[in-house]
C-alpha cells in the first residue's frame, strides 16, 4: 500500500471528509492507489482504552505502518485537530511516521483557525518521526459549501490548492508504486 488516508471526523458526512475524497480523486487521477481508514469506526473503548490488543485497532495501526504517504484530514475544532485524532495519534509508537511523507487537510468554521495545521497538528507528527509533509490545505465553511443535493462541494480555490498538494505527493512516490493514470477528461475545478 502506498497511501492511507486518514479520515479524523467524528461525523458521517463532513466537511473535512468531503476535503479528504477531493484530494482522493486527485491522486488516483495520477495512478496513485489509497486506502482510507476512518477513525470513527474504531471500536471506542478499544481505542478510549488503549487497547492494542484489540484486533480492529491492530488492523488501523498496521494500516499507518505499512503506508509511505499518510493523508490526514480533520476537522478544527476550538483551534485544535480532533480529539479523535489525538487518541488514534496516541497509539503510534515514538517513530510511528519515520520516514513517511505526510499531507494534511483541515477545515474549520473560519479562517481564523487556519494555523492550527501548523502549530497543532504538525509539531505532533514530527514528533511522531514524519519528516516530509506536503503543503496542508485548510478550508473554511464557505470554502466548502453544501449544494442543492446536501453534497458537500469544495470551492475552486480548494480544489487549485488540492492540485498542487496531489503534485508534491506523486513527486514523492517513486515511479514504480504508481499505477498508469487513469484516463478521465480534465478535472473540474
Amino acid at each position: 500500500m502506498s497511501v492511507l488516508l486518514i479520515a479524523a471526523s467524528p461525523s458521517v458526512h463532513s466537511r473535512s471528509g468531503a476535503l479528504l475524497s477531493a484530494a482522493a480523486q486527485r491522486l488516483h487521477h495520477h495512478g496513485l492507489p489509497t486506502r482510507t481508514l476512518k477513525l470513527r469506526d474504531l471500536p471506542a473503548q478499544a481505542l478510549l482504552h488503549a487497547d492494542i490488543g484489540d484486533a480492529t485497532l491492530r488492523e488501523a495501526l498496521a494500516s499507518v505502518a505499512e503506508a509511505k504517504t499518510i493523508v490526514i484530514a480533520t476537522p478544527i475544532y476550538k483551534a485544535a485537530y480532533s480529539g479523535l485524532l489525538k487518541v488514534f495519534l496516541d497509539l503510534l509508537p515514538q517513530d510511528g511516521l519515520a520516514g513517511k511523507t505526510v499531507w494534511t487537510l483541515a477545515t474549520g468554521g473560519s479562517l481564523a483557525h487556519l494555523l492550527a495545521l501548523d502549530y497543532g497538528l504538525l509539531p505532533v507528527l514530527s514528533a511522531l518521526g514524519a519528516r516530509s509533509h506536503i503543503d496542508g490545505v485548510y478550508a473554511s465553511d464557505a470554502q466548502i459549501a453544501k449544494d442543492a443535493a446536501g453534497e458537500y462541494r469544495v470551492g475552486d480555490d480548494i480544489a487549485r490548492r488540492l492540485l498542487v498538494g496531489a503534485s508534491q505527493v506523486i513527486d514523492r512516490v517513486p515511479t514504480p508504486e504508481r499505477a498508469a493514470p487513469i484516463a478521465r477528461p480534465a478535472l473540474v475545478l
